[in-house]
């Protein structure tokens, strides 16, 4: 699929944030949140929820700081986790703000970042910590999101959600964590999020040493030199940039549009690979009649970008 490029050809910056705060009336937040978004230009997804606010957001330098500084004024929201990247074209294509019941999905009601999580560990840090034979590292990211890359030695938990983690945990709890064993664990995530509930949870569950990487890989990625890194492979994202690698650049991952899932050079060779119609993981889970409609699709969306307009069936945040 075709990116949307900018008006100026200058970069886009992105924006991705979260806060775990209490929104008493998140509803009331939306409007003029939304507003300030589309007056600025910005495009992206914001989630507000009692639990706080999270999402990715992409625009102009100037547009960013201003939604930015809107966000800070909300209740408790001045230490808001931001990570700034870029991007040479736009990688969303609409602007959404969604009211939801968690801003990060775990369906673990009683678990409260802001009462308890893991310790923090800086990037600069974080490999000796995951280099410790006596530390577990797990990878609280779904499958789809870990073939792409992840740290080495890390656990996949083979998820194809946050909601299964806590299951997951539990039934392979005696294995990590028997025997009396009292390892360090250490997990990690995109951006952090994640990582606030799952160390939470972790930590209710009665295990004593947990950490987790401060800012997620994206910050890991921008401040350890590539020499230094134990990241193999690039890191998803969620959005039109499907994937980016260290310094936080463009990565060489395409999306499949009609899986999601994310395609590497090499996938990128198979006979079966059909740019917005199907790719060799899919091709056998769709009929031909599906594969007509994700053709008719992809040209619709090649010819709204060629006019420079966004194709309104296309979003990858969907």
């Amino acid at each position: 699929m075709a990116h949307l490029p900018t008006e100026s050809g200058s970069p886009i910056s992105v924006a991705a944030l979260y806060r775990f705060t209490c929104f008493a009336d998140p509803a009331a937040l939306r409007a003029r949140l939304e507003r300030i978004c589309r007056e600025q230009g910005i495009r992206g997804t914001l989630l507000l929820a009692p639990e706080g606010i999270n999402g990715t957001i992409a625009g102009s330098h100037d547009g960013i700081t201003a939604v930015l500084d809107h966000i800070r004024t909300l209740p408790d929201c001045a230490d808001l986790d931001v990570k700034l990247s870029s991007a040479s074209t736009m990688p969303f294509h609409r602007m959404k703000v969604r009211l939801k019941r968690e801003i990060v999905t775990m369906g673990q009601p009683d678990i409260d970042p802001r009462a308890s999580v893991g310790t923090y560990v800086e990037p600069q840090d974080w490999n000796a910590l995951i280099s410790d034979p006596d530390t577990i590292v797990i990878d609280t990211r779904n499958r789809y999101e870990v073939t792409v890359g992840t740290f080495q030695g890390a656990i996949d938990p083979q998820t194809d959600s946050f909601r299964d983690f806590p299951d997951w945990f539990r039934a392979h709890r005696d294995t990590l964590l028997g025997n009396g064993r009292q390892p360090k664990v250490a997990m990690f995530c995109t951006g952090g999020i994640r990582c606030e509930k799952s160390t939470a949870f972790l930590k209710q569950e009665g295990v004593e040493s947990v950490y987790h990487l401060k800012g997620g890989i994206l910050n890991y990625l921008e401040k350890v030199p590539q020499h230094d890194s134990l990241w193999q492979g690039e890191c998803f994202v969620f959005d039109q940039r499907v994937a980016i690698g260290h310094g936080l650049a463009p990565g060489t991952h395409e999306l499949c549009h009609a899986c999601r899932r994310a395609l590497s050079p090499l996938d990128l060779q198979s006979p079966l690979y059909e740019a917005g119609v199907s790719c060799a993981a899919c091709h056998g889970e769709r009929t031909d009649e599906q594969r007509a409609s994700y053709r008719e699709r992809h040209r619709q969306e090649t010819l709204a970008a060629a006019r420079g307009h966004p194709h309104v069936g296309a979003s990858i945040e969907d």
